[in-house]
């Protein structure tokens, strides 16, 4: 998989009007990602997002497993770090592990981030930053 072949092109989520994620119904249909250029789909594996108490969950119900997490470690992104398909600086890389209630996942990597970095919020409201990455998963 070439490295610039997510983090040049939109995020697939579902969007507002604005362009941010929907914040009722974010995620399209659980799918194979179809992406330009490459001759086979991406396997869907599972969803990314923050739950209601704003805990990062990864929920990978196609492996049947969870993973809510917690911070353990991060470093800032190397300052190569592509910016993304939003054209902002790429977040940190990431080590995080079992915040509890997790199911056959206890850590995870967040590397070679690109994007993802606030664009900077001009009035008071709902907003998003879309980034792409690599994670790697441990049981």
């Amino acid at each position: 998989l070439p490295s610039d072949v997510l983090n040049t092109r939109k995020v697939p989520l579902n969007r507002n009007d604005d362009g941010g994620a929907s914040l009722t119904n974010p995620f399209p249909k659980k799918q194979p990602l179809k992406v330009e250029g490459l001759r086979k789909s991406i396997a869907y594996l599972g969803r990314h997002f923050f739950n209601a108490a704003g805990v990062p969950t990864f929920d990978l119900d196609k492996a049947n497993q969870l993973l809510i997490a917690k911070k353990i470690d991060g470093i800032k992104a190397p300052a190569s770090a592509p910016a993304g398909p939003e054209g902002t600086s790429a977040v940190d890389w990431l080590y995080l592990g079992d915040a509890g209630g997790s199911q056959g996942v206890s850590l995870v990597y967040r590397v070679l981030t690109a994007g993802g970095a606030s664009h900077g919020c001009k009035v008071k409201g709902t907003d998003s930053t879309s980034y792409t990455t690599l994670y790697w998963f441990y049981g």
